[in-house]
């Protein structure tokens, strides 16, 4: 049914999904802009179409410029990738209103799961268990935020409900500064997502962030590909994953692997998606579903043998789930480190030109990234320009296969976050034992 592709993202998940579209035998189309015209996976689709100026309003985020390239190059499908347009329900309703192929869920599963109080509410209903909370927004009404709050019980976080990507979220430890921070996180959400709503949850001192992979076909099969820990995070943007998550004993893997299954079957959920978790003391407690590919799916793919994005395509043609849950094995441990062009201590973003790039290699070690010598980082999108993955029999040979990556691996020209990597692959804490979600903030600051 798909001969032909519209990839409507940039950078390594680009080249990430016209390699598998390669080995299906569906045509690509790039699209790009200005800033990305001479960009390596752009050289190698079959056809690229520029979609605008830099600033990714208008372009990668522009609906019409997007939905228009896939007419003009007589398209059958678009992949969103991940961040951009990938869950935004209006395009993907525009997508598949306009005769094309959305890879990804129905607008309205994306609807459904983009708004975390809805998300939470089918949650619930689902059995699925939810970190305690206002089981719903906040009102306009200084009196019901504090007494939602003591409900609950201090510590609490708000959070927008369109929030995201660590964005619209801030704890409260106590009273007196409870109705100042939800004030500041309705404005910060309404400048961020255009929506001031927000909620209360219980504030986990200690959590890890666990979350679970699913595949499900528009036959109403679903399988689970397992769980991946992402715990090492500064700003709630996660910088290291690894799969299968530490130290969780097999009981409550199970648990949480039928929940997710279940909540997919509840909702008909079709495409990949993955199920995020805060995990503490033994119990999981659901925070939200990503209803597209994650930046850590090769960690995933790597313990599974399965190729994540040729299932996302393979769903979206209609085709039914090769696999049962009985055929899912699980081998070895992978990691994954996301290597940023920003400052290694400030975090700040260092665009510029890449004077030097050596690629590391050797057996286990696999490299997710589009630049290249001479290649210039655009200051205009997201800093990631690559990731590292390693893949052994265990954790340990796992992390210690990832720092000899590292030490060979070269990126000169500019600022990237190896160093810091370099620090947590050989921190001893972090090698013996699982950390929580908030490590990575206390060690910087010693």
């Amino acid at each position: 049914m798909i001969d032909k592709l519209v990839i409507a993202n940039r950078g390594e998940i680009a080249l990430r999904i016209l390699r598998t579209c390669r080995e299906l035998g569906i045509r690509t189309v790039a699209l790009h802009s200005d800033a990305d015209r001479d960009t390596k996976y752009v050289r190698l689709a079959d056809e690229s179409v520029c979609i605008g100026p830099p600033q990714a309003a208008e372009s990668y985020l522009n609906i019409p410029a997007v939905i228009a390239a896939a007419e003009v190059t007589d398209a059958v499908a678009i992949h969103p990738g991940y961040g951009f347009l990938a869950e935004n329900a209006d395009f993907a309703e525009r997508v598949e209103q306009s005769g094309f192929i959305f890879i990804g869920p129905s607008a309205e599963t994306i609807r459904l799961m983009g708004d975390k109080v809805s998300a939470i509410s089918h949650m619930r209903q689902a059995g699925v268990p939810c970190v305690p909370g206002s089981n719903g927004v906040l009102p306009n009404d200084n009196q019901a935020v504090i007494e939602t709050a003591t409900r609950i019980g201090y510590p609490v976080i708000i959070k927008a409900t369109a929030g995201g990507g660590g964005k619209g979220m801030r704890a409260v430890h106590t009273e007196a500064a409870l109705l100042n921070a939800w004030r500041v996180t309705r404005n910060e959400s309404l400048a961020a997502f255009g929506d001031d709503s927000v909620y209360m949850e219980r504030y986990l001192e200690q959590p890890r962030h666990v979350e679970f992979q699913i595949l499900a076909d528009q036959h109403g099969n679903v399988i689970h590909l397992g769980d991946r820990d992402c715990s090492m995070q500064r700003g709630h943007q996660k910088i290291l994953e690894e799969a299968p998550a530490p130290g969780i004993d097999p009981d409550t893997r199970s648990r949480m692997g039928a929940c997710c299954i279940e909540a997919c079957r509840s909702m008909g959920y079709r495409g990949a998606g993955t199920f995020e978790f805060l995990y503490e003391n033994g119990e999981f407690f659901f925070i939200e579903m990503n209803t597209r590919i994650q930046v850590e799916h090769p960690v995933t793919e790597l313990i599974t043998g399965i190729d994540i994005v040729r299932e996302q395509i393979q769903i979206a043609a209609g085709e039914v789930l090769q696999h049962t849950q009985e055929d899912i094995q699980f081998i070895g441990h992978a990691i994954e480190c996301r290597i940023n062009a920003e400052d290694p201590d400030t975090f700040l973003p260092s665009p510029g030109t890449i004077t030097q790039y050596h690629q590391p290699g050797g057996p286990g070690v696999r490299v997710d990234s589009h630049i290249f010598n001479n290649y210039t980082v655009p200051p205009f999108y997201d800093s990631m320009i690559a990731k590292v993955i390693t893949h052994g029999e265990s954790r340990e040979r796992a992390l210690t296969r990832m720092h000899g990556a590292l030490q060979e691996m070269v990126v000169d020209g500019i600022k990237t976050n190896i160093p810091l990597h370099r620090r947590l692959v050989t921190d001893s804490a972090f090698r013996r034992r699982p950390v929580d979600i908030h490590y990575l903030e206390r060690i910087r600051r010693t």
